[in-house]
């Protein structure tokens, strides 16, 4: 056989093994969805609904009729196409799928000393995680530490091998003599920033550790590769607060991040820092949900153990928020105090920005102890309106405004034809009382009809297996290094 037609024939030959691997990869992903009971790829009219589009105009369409084929909003008031499979939705409530602007992940991580080959020491089931979320129709997240195995959770997600939420990665940089991604002089933090670009990553985290020039040097380069920077005011800028307020400096992470430059809390400094920050163009997830929790675990750990989502939560997680949590274990009188008045502080700060018209985005800092992913979103959406945001600026503050600083509001973020079919269905009016966020009837995942008995049969099947596993040495937060 001569050289040019045996490199025909492998050619042939490695065409036709691709062809047959894809044609066995849609095999594949119908055999290993997560739940039988799942439907995909499905047309759907949503009947007699109400929908709460979420628009700038406020609308509410009653009584309507949407569409959905494949994954997106396909019509609303539109033609029923004749294979469509019908819900009806009489006296229930159409919303866009919730967005979490601050969450950290639970995924594969090695614990123990590292060798070449190692590899990770515990390992998270995606689906089991991702649960968690779709439950609680959170749809898109922003994760705030992200690692290599959090593009590995994403793909699964888009390869609909998990049903998951969209995820948004944000590359963290801190200064000092830390692990992780560290940067200490401006050389560094700019080269951070396009070692981050080059490598996926759509946008950066700054941390408390940095130092000013190192910061603003990050924030420009930032600025200069087109990523949106996010995160901690770093502890630098104790005292002259107003230089942390570069351009491209886009939100920030915590209402904490304000209180520590506050000595006595008082309402002056928070319309101050609103004044700062509507001056910069820059915006605010205050997770008070975080704070709150925090305040109640320096006084005891009841709450945790009485929360009713703690069985759906990783046993490893488990064991470290109950027998190795550190606001507990290293809590004093003038600690409490001083957590417990920022609590108050952080409900004026948020009223303070909203009187600023800086906008407010809801984000839950999920993974810190008591925070429960997916769960923790509705907390937070109480907590703004307890601050005084109204239910239709809270449910903003978790759609549209989210979509908008992500840039993708092109695709999600409100209920308009040819957006993502990211949708929650609800058995009453979160526009009367934000605590029906939580009357799920059913989820729409991009397309994927997920109704509440299925998640709640998904529900049990994660409670039993986490069941099994507490207790065991693995996952014992205090020896978690020996495996």
């Amino acid at each position: 056989m001569t050289y040019r037609n045996y490199y025909y024939l492998s050619l042939l030959l490695f065409i036709l093994t691709i062809l047959m691997g894809c044609s066995n990869s849609k095999h594949l992903s119908c055999k290993n969805l997560p739940n039988e009971d799942v439907l995909k790829n499905e047309t759907y009219a949503i009947r007699n609904v109400n929908i709460i589009t979420m628009t700038t105009d406020n609308k509410v369409i009653k009584n309507a009729t949407l569409v959905i084929k494949e994954n997106k909003i396909f019509s609303i008031n539109g033609t029923i196409p004749e294979d469509a499979k019908i819900i009806d939705a009489k006296n229930k409530w159409l919303i866009p799928g919730l967005v979490d602007m601050h969450v950290h992940n639970l995924a594969d991580i090695n614990f123990a000393s590292d060798y070449p080959t190692k590899g990770a020491t515990l390992f998270s089931d995606t689906q089991d995680f991702m649960l968690l979320y779709i439950a609680n129709g959170v749809t898109t997240v922003l994760e705030l530490s992200a690692r290599v195995e959090h593009f590995g959770q994403r793909n699964e997600i888009i390869k609909q091998k998990v049903i998951g939420p969209r995820i948004a990665l944000a590359f963290l940089i801190d200064g000092g003599d830390g692990s992780g991604n560290i940067a200490n002089t401006p050389e560094d933090g700019r080269q951070s920033v396009r070692i981050a670009k080059a490598q996926g990553y759509e946008f950066i985290k700054v941390y408390s550790g940095l130092n000013i020039e190192t910061y603003k040097a990050i924030v420009d380069e930032a600025l200069k590769n087109h990523m949106k920077v996010v995160g901690h005011i770093p502890n630098a800028f104790k005292g002259r607060l107003e230089q942390a307020f570069v351009p491209n400096f886009d939100m920030i992470a915590h209402a904490e991040e304000l209180s520590k430059q506050s000595k006595d809390l008082r309402n002056e400094d928070a319309q101050r820092f609103a004044k700062l920050a509507k001056e910069n163009g820059t915006w605010l997830t205050p997770t008070l949900t975080t704070m709150q929790r925090i305040a109640e675990q320096t006084h005891s750990l009841d709450g945790i153990r009485n929360l009713p989502s703690l069985k759906y939560v990783h046993p490893l997680m488990q064991s470290k928020w109950l027998y190795s949590n550190h606001y507990n274990n290293e809590t004093d009188p003038k600690r409490i105090a001083r957590i417990d008045s920022m609590v108050d502080f952080h409900f004026r700060l948020v009223k303070a920005f909203k009187d600023a018209e800086v906008p407010i985005v809801a984000g839950t800092d999920s993974g810190v102890s008591g925070v429960v992913w997916g769960w923790a979103l509705h907390d937070e959406l109480e907590l703004l309106v307890k601050a005084g945001l109204t239910n239709q600026e809270a449910l903003a503050s978790a759609t549209r405004l989210p979509a908008l600083w992500l840039g993708i509001e092109d695709k999600t973020g409100t209920i308009e034809v040819g957006k993502y079919a990211d949708l929650i269905l609800l058995d009453a009016n979160p526009l009367d009382d934000i605590s029906n966020t939580r009357m799920i009837s059913g989820v729409f995942v991009n397309g994927q009809w997920i109704d509440k008995k299925v998640l709640d049969k998904m529900l049990l099947t994660l409670e039993k297996k986490n069941s099994c596993n507490l207790g065991k040495d693995q996952y014992n937060w205090k020896k978690r290094k020996a495996y």
